[in-house]
């Protein structure tokens, strides 16, 4: 059976060291290349959508997460207090959404400015019981691709099929295949803030944006504030999970006093929509490395090409191939020590995308012959060509190794 903790140990991408603490794995270079490289095209995503992005930091006063409702409802989620002095208390954060309110609050804000988009890849912290933490899927440290769009009441519908499509576009990228919806409502009362008009306005408005697509419902799996649209993804062993999700929230805008002079020049309530395109990072990986079995597509791989001169003559030209490929935006390696062979196969077990040997014949002509992941061989090409091969493959996110 695949499992992400065993690729994880082979292709040096994490590492749970003892001393960092359980849950909390250390992300090594070839996984934070991976992992850069899909953070920069989420930024780069939803900035074209109209987000701007934020940082706020990782503690918060103890106050800023009782307005919020967290040591109300979620404490038992939650790492304990931080006491400096009887007048400072701090909290390691369980969520961004507090801070984010803060955000949109910093000044006045118009109906024209409205949906605000804002958003953070950030960190929050859950104190996850040692029996259910396991590699990269369950994790004390979490970076949350997160964001918080602030609408007017009639704006909701249509932002919410926008995040949707937004979501579709990151799955197809990342090779992430989604098994379904689920419309998580809430359960028992007392789990949960708000009255009933609240929240049977909040799950309508979910079920509107849902029409036509396949879901189900799911009592008691909502946020304490507000219900929420989960998509749902299955690991190689059938186990399933949420990855992305849209959650509705009328709750922290009255809590937090959030307000926009609206077109009569009065004052409105907006909306929060919560929502995570690929959700945290950890999770999404764990996810990515047992699907494509650690041979990720071309764009986020660790290692993009091994360049393998065939020998002294042609690590000169080997190395010149490799800064080429560098300057134009590529992760490249060279690889000099050892036989061909043995040079082949460890790219092969690196699943790295392309291997760019060089022998006399080809320094002297100026030329590579590349070699793909799935085995196939090109003929020979030019140095610019191969270089200008790769780089289409990579900027088109596309998951074939060719054009």
């Amino acid at each position: 059976m695949v499992d992400h903790r065993r690729l994880g140990r082979e292709l040096e991408l994490f590492h749970p060291d003892p001393l960092s603490g359980a849950g909390l794995p250390i992300w090594l270079p070839a996984g934070a290349a991976a992992r850069h490289a899909v953070e920069e095209y989420v930024r780069e995503l939803e900035r074209r959508a109209g987000y701007q992005h934020v940082y706020s930091p990782p503690l918060g006063k103890r106050e800023l997460f009782e307005l919020s409702g967290h040591l109300g409802y979620f404490a038992d989620d939650m790492f304990p207090v931080l006491r400096l002095s009887a007048d400072d208390e701090f909290v390691l954060r369980p969520a961004l959404c507090p801070h984010h309110a803060l955000v949109y609050r910093s000044r006045g804000r118009s109906y024209r400015e409205l949906p605000l988009r804002i958003g953070e890849l950030g960190g929050m912290y859950r104190p996850e019981r040692s029996g259910v933490l396991g590699g990269l899927s369950r994790v004390r440290a979490i970076s949350l691709n997160d964001a918080h769009n602030f609408c007017a009441p009639e704006q909701v519908g249509a932002e919410v099929g926008a995040i949707l499509d937004l979501i579709r576009a990151a799955h197809a990228a990342l090779g992430v295949r989604p098994t379904g919806f689920r419309l998580s409502l809430r359960g028992p009362a007392e789990k949960y803030v708000g009255d009933d008009g609240m929240w049977q306005r909040a799950e309508n408005l979910l079920r509107d944006a849902l029409a036509g697509l396949p879901y189900v419902e799911a009592a008691g799996e909502a946020a304490f504030y507000g219900p929420k649209i989960d998509i749902q993804i299955r690991d190689p062993a059938g186990r399933e999970s949420t990855l992305s999700t849209i959650q509705l929230d009328f709750d922290k805008p009255e809590r937090f006093d959030l307000s926009y002079v609206d077109s009569r020049g009065g004052r409105s309530r907006p909306v929060m929509v919560h929502r995570s395109l690929v959700g945290s990072m950890e999770r999404l990986f764990a996810y990515l490395i047992e699907v494509h079995e650690g041979a990720f597509p071309a764009w986020y791989a660790p290692v993009q090409v091994a360049v393998l001169p065939l020998g002294p003559e042609q690590v000169e030209a080997a190395e010149a191939f490799r800064r080429d490929c560098v300057g134009a935006g590529l992760r490249a390696d060279l690889v000099c020590q050892g036989s061909l062979g043995s040079r082949v196969r460890a790219a092969a077990q690196r699943r790295v995308p392309y291997v760019a040997v060089l022998g006399a014949r080809e320094v002297a002509a100026g030329q590579v012959a590349l070699r793909l992941r799935d085995g196939r061989e090109l003929p020979a090409m030019a140095m610019p060509a191969a270089r200008a091969l790769i780089g289409e493959v990579v900027a088109s996110r596309s998951p074939d190794l060719l054009p």
